[in-house]
């Protein structure tokens, strides 16, 4: 073509567009559309920024084009649309040169990373799912780290509703299983987190700021105000002395003490979820940087102080009183770990796992004792405990309620919560200890109340050897299998069964994750389902390729297969702004509306 620049396109003469009033340039990687107005002529891209309907099949009046698919309406000069559900149309440079029309045919910004950027803060603030997505996928394209844009959606989500919500738990639950994820599964997860950040803000007050003490207090005496002001229900205060301690420079492990201490105070607190909101804010600091602490730490409080403990529960005082129980136990549980018990150097946590999923309270607590006196860490109660959750639903009856997965599900998060934060604290002094075994105690408690739901018991997959032959074998098949079990309803014993051959036969561990973090992404997936997963996965992660790690991606099989297929819109707006930013076309052949 002829042409004084290699950027630019000739669309046509000045008289041909004034006679046919629009032209078409098939230019660059979509194609563009060419509009005479009153005098003057512009260039966007034909394809309106919403769903992708070719706009030269819309209507122009007024300096305003609008597309008849969805009736999104835009300014012609700037592609700046009047409807912020549809998103801005890109526009292009045009130029006349005797009495011919030239259009640059590229679409690009001067900084793609920095326009991007603002375009997500405008869909996380407007609660637009496909500017959403599309500001995503135009992120990473840029090549922008996957950890920038969490800490962009995470701080958006910090400073936009008052207190830690759904959303962000979400963000970084599927944020911590990123590195295993590829390409398209990773903008899957971001996008997921992003909406639901974006959803939890919607239409909520901003989060008020509040400032540190004047003071620097030690922090044995701030862990105390930390835990009385939690006791009355005292959030300003609570929120202060938070700061406080991170004002004075407390470490991670100093500051998950302090919160660990608080939380306890009341047991199994709104069902689990208090703490794994806690347990998951330090590690959205671990995965943004803990230079945002005091803007993201301080988002658990009001949860916290305002939670409702199982001490409230007539189930946890009748017929045995289970509150009183861990009350007696605490004090002489966290002897044993001050007088030097607890090495660390102990490996039963297996064993100690089947002794909490006992049916005497009593001889549970005793397991405890005794794992201590042989050598049991913290952690490593935390990880025999979030291991006997997981076996509640691995062996979770079908004869139960649907509902009854949610009992199930809060033992295991708050477990995985339990461990975590075990891990992260270590073993500093004997109020650790006292925490660590209130926390450890409510757990167990809360597992123990949850045996029903193993009566009778669905058989474990895979144990004995059995080999399940009747089952394929290569694993892109066992996958295919998997993802067809989950898209239809009630297969959980076969996602289970599935599940153990491929691992039974040695096959990638990695690979089945993926599998499953795939059907959580496709779907729209409910809050505990993303919890599952990651709770899942981080269990995982700490027993390895052994029987105890197949027992914990079937139940995280088991739970997922029990809550799909959805709908999966969610999907298609991803798949949309996916196939948008890559410049399909994706009306083209259908009539207008």
């Amino acid at each position: 073509m002829d042409a004084p620049s290699k950027e630019f396109a000739l669309a046509g003469t000045l008289e041909e567009l004034k006679i046919k009033g629009q032209l078409i340039v098939h230019g660059g990687h979509r194609p563009i559309l060419v509009i005479y107005d009153r005098g003057r002529v512009f260039a966007l891209d034909n394809r309106c920024p919403h769903m992708g309907f070719p706009l030269e099949r819309g209507s122009v009046e007024d300096g305003i084009l609008t597309c008849h698919w969805h009736h999104a309406r835009f300014d012609l000069e700037s592609g700046c649309t009047f409807d912020l559900w549809a998103d801005d149309v890109p526009i292009c440079p045009v130029e006349v040169r005797n009495g011919d029309v030239w259009v640059k045919t590229t679409f690009t910004h001067a900084d793609p990373a920095a326009h991007w950027h603002q375009r997500l803060a405008n869909g996380l603030a407007h609660d637009l799912g496909l500017v959403i997505a599309k500001a995503i996928h135009g992120q990473l394209a840029a090549g922008v780290p996957q950890a920038e844009i969490v800490r962009e959606v995470a701080l958006f989500g910090a400073q936009n509703r008052d207190g830690w919500g759904v959303g962000l738990t979400i963000l970084t639950a599927l944020a911590n299983i990123l590195p295993g994820l590829p390409e398209e599964e990773a903008y899957l997860a971001l996008f997921h987190g992003a909406r639901r950040v974006a959803a939890d803000c919607d239409g909520e007050a901003p989060r008020r700021e509040r400032a540190p003490l004047g003071s620097r207090p030690d922090p044995a005496a701030l862990k105390r105000w930390l835990r009385r002001w939690t006791n009355v229900r005292h959030r300003e205060a609570a929120e202060r002395t938070l700061l406080t301690a991170i004002a004075a420079g407390f470490s991670p492990a100093e500051l998950a003490d302090s919160l660990f201490a608080a939380e306890t105070e009341r047991a199994f607190a709104n069902t689990g979820h208090s703490l794994d909101f806690i347990n998951k804010a330090f590690e959205c600091l671990d995965l943004v940087g803990w230079q945002h602490a005091a803007a993201l730490l301080p988002t658990v409080v009001g949860q916290m102080v305002a939670a409702r403990g199982a001490e409230e529960s007539t189930a946890w005082r009748q017929p045995v009183d289970l509150v009183a129980l861990c009350e007696d136990s605490t004090s002489e549980l966290a002897g044993l770990f001050a007088v030097g018990h607890g090495s660390g150097k102990w490996s039963g946590q297996a064993a100690l796992a089947q002794e909490l999923l006992g049916e005497d309270p009593d001889r549970i607590v005793a397991a405890l004792k005794e794992a201590i006196r042989a050598g049991a860490a913290p952690a490593d109660l935390g990880q025999a405990l979030a291991y006997a959750a997981a076996l509640r639903v691995a062996r979770f009856g079908n004869a139960n309620e649907h509902a009854d997965w949610a009992t199930a599900h809060h033992v295991f998060t708050y477990a995985n919560a339990v461990h975590q934060m075990l891990t992260r604290i270590g073993t500093a002094n004997i109020d650790t200890h006292v925490t660590t075994v209130r926390g450890v105690l409510h757990g167990a408690m809360a597992l123990y109340l949850a045996r029903y739901l193993n009566v009778p018991p669905a058989r474990i997959p895979g144990d004995g050897g059995e080999q399940l032959d009747d089952l394929p074998a290569d694993p892109e098949t066992i996958g295919a299998a998997l993802l067809d079990a989950f898209d239809r309803q009630r297969q959980v014993d076969l996602a289970a069964r599935l599940v153990a051959r491929h691992l039974t036969l040695g096959h990638s561990p990695q690979a089945l994750i993926a599998t499953l973090a795939h059907a959580v992404l496709r779907e729209d997936a409910g809050f505990h389902a993303y919890q599952m997963l990651e709770a899942g996965v981080r269990q995982f992660g700490a027993w390895g390729d052994t029987d105890e790690g197949r027992h914990i991606l079937i139940a995280v099989a088991r739970y997922l297969a029990a809550h799909s297929p959805t709908e999966r819109a969610s999907l298609q707006t991803a798949d949309i702004a996916r196939r948008l930013m890559r410049g399909g076309e994706l009306h083209y052949g259908v009539g207008s509306s």
